[in-house]
């Protein structure tokens, strides 16, 4: 648990109505699961993450930066450490000319909708997508062909000890879901985007092309974490589930999509522990008929 010195200390640096104790994780995830955090931290600006950082790392307590829990399944127990989450200065975007600098914190939706609103092209792809700009580079989301790699012209990011560095697009070393800062030490802050002019009316209707096949092809009816699972190589992780003669297996309120057998949905008040074993049994059908391990996309908080 975190102590009251710990909270008043932090008062220092964010002011007291940004600071939550026991916040229930299941308001800020997509699954609508998880137990408390010990402490949530609301950050508006850059001095105040840094102070924030600084000071976690003298503490030695687990933390963990929250985006728009889109991609996350936090445990029933909860998460015995400090979450940050983004907002104020982080939740901005500017745009000139072709270039729009944003906040970490602004959803992918959001973003491309900016995009659109300035008949800027290259972001369409992610218009659908749920999670924040912040985690959508640092996996490289993407969607119908595109990803963050594509327009991706530079990125601010913060280690853990406060400091401020720039890399730009080369720097980050983008693959399939991945890039050089996934599993390190640093965190977004800010991304700039090189983006194309392009017509406006040709940009929302390629946006309204592309809802509609999210609406046809994957269960938006029901709370998930998108795809459970990465594309293994050489096989698609959905087709793998079905043909294991798992569609619409269920453990508690747990399922695999119906529509889509990529998905793992909360169909009936699941628990984060119906999920995980879910997720388990899935893997081990697949593993067991086709020799093929699939790994979680999904990030696994406890």
């Amino acid at each position: 648990m975190i102590s009251n010195a710990v909270i008043a200390a932090l008062e220092k640096y964010v002011p007291k109505e940004n600071i939550f104790q026991n916040e229930e994780m299941s308001k800020h995830t997509t699954f609508r699961v998880g137990g408390p955090a010990d402490c949530m931290v609301v950050v508006t600006d850059l001095t105040q993450l840094q102070n924030v950082m600084k000071y976690i790392q003298k503490l030695e307590v687990p933390f963990f930066v929250l985006g728009n829990g889109s991609n996350l399944l936090v445990s029933d127990e909860g998460y015995r450490g400090i979450v940050i989450k983004l907002g104020g200065e982080f939740l901005q975007i500017a745009v000139g000319g072709t270039e729009m600098n944003c906040g970490a914190g602004v959803t992918m939706a959001m973003a491309a909708k900016q995009a659109l609103d300035h008949s800027l092209t290259g972001l369409e792809f992610a218009s659908g997508i749920p999670g924040t700009i912040g985690g959508g580079v640092v996996m490289n989301a993407g969607a119908y062909g595109g990803e963050m790699s594509q327009v991706v012209l530079s990125v601010q990011v913060m280690d853990h000890m406060g400091e401020v560095m720039e890399l730009s697009g080369e720097d980050m070393e983008f693959g399939y879901r991945h890039s050089a800062i996934k599993g390190k030490p640093f965190l977004i802050t800010r991304v700039r985007f090189r983006l194309t002019k392009g017509d406006a009316e040709s940009i929302r209707t390629y946006m309204n092309e592309l809802a509609a096949k999210r609406r046809e092809k994957q269960p938006l009816e029901y709370p998930s974490a998108g795809s459970t699972f990465k594309r293994p190589e050489g096989y698609f992780a959905g087709k793998l589930i079905e043909d294991a003669g798992l569609r619409g297996f269920q453990i508690g309120g747990a399922q695999v999509s119906e529509k889509h057998c990529g998905f793992v949905i909360n169909k009936e008040n699941a628990t984060a522990a119906d999920i995980r074993q879910l997720m388990k049994t899935v893997q081990e059908r697949v593993y067991d008929q086709f020799d093929v391990r699939l790994e979680p996309e999904v990030i696994i908080l406890e």
